[in-house]
């Protein structure tokens, strides 16, 4: 009983009454370096699907065309909000915290490119990865139902039996090889690197 009285008696003090119901906490400030959900800085977009590529959350973000050209749309149930778009685009199209300005004063970029494995233990050389891939399409237009093909810059083709990579630098990144293998054999690996422009450029 004595406790409940001391307890009562101390939570009754006015002054704790008044520090209570009258708290003030200081007002909350978001930190310059706070990385927020990516939005777009007016600058154009030139659709070369960097920011789609480099994205590690699917469907976080797709470059969609408008009636004045493309723009990127983020979807905040997916973006993880590491702002590996905002650095990885050439047009400065998005913007999040201040990774703009710290790309500018320290000049520094993202570097791209993907490579290709093919797993020939699994691999039937049935072709769908070279016949399916639009970037072989176009250089070889008449690239056989095989896989096989006579020009020298196409991707990648079936030679001497098996899947072989030619010029694995022109692959964009859009997978559609992996997605037609209907054994798994091959698979695009993103790789990025981080540069410094005056590099890049030498």
């Amino acid at each position: 009983m004595r406790s409940i009285v001391y307890y009562l008696r101390e939570f009754l003090r006015p002054e704790w009454i008044r520090k209570f119901f009258f708290a003030k906490t200081a007002p909350l400030e978001t930190p310059s370096y706070f990385k927020d959900y990516p939005s777009l800085t007016g600058n154009e977009c030139v659709a070369c699907l960097s920011c789609m590529m480099i994205c590690p959350a699917p469907d976080a973000i797709a470059v969609l065309r408008t009636r004045d050209g493309w723009e990127p749309e983020i979807y905040p149930g997916h973006c993880v909000r590491c702002g590996l778009c905002v650095e990885a685009c050439p047009e400065a199209v998005l913007a999040s915290g201040r990774i703009l300005d710290v790309t500018s004063r320290d000049g520094t970029a993202l570097w791209s490119w993907y490579r290709l494995e093919v797993d020939d233990t699994l691999c039937m050389r049935c072709g769908n990865c070279c016949v399916s891939c639009p970037v072989n399409r176009k250089i070889d237009q008449q690239l056989a139902g095989s896989g096989t093909s006579s020009s020298d810059e196409v991707i990648m083709r079936v030679e001497g039996g098996r899947v072989r990579v030619i010029h694995e630098e022109k692959c964009t990144g859009c997978k559609t090889c992996e997605l037609n293998c209907p054994n798994g054999a091959i698979r695009v690996a993103r790789m990025v690197e981080g540069v410094q422009i005056a590099e890049a450029e030498a």
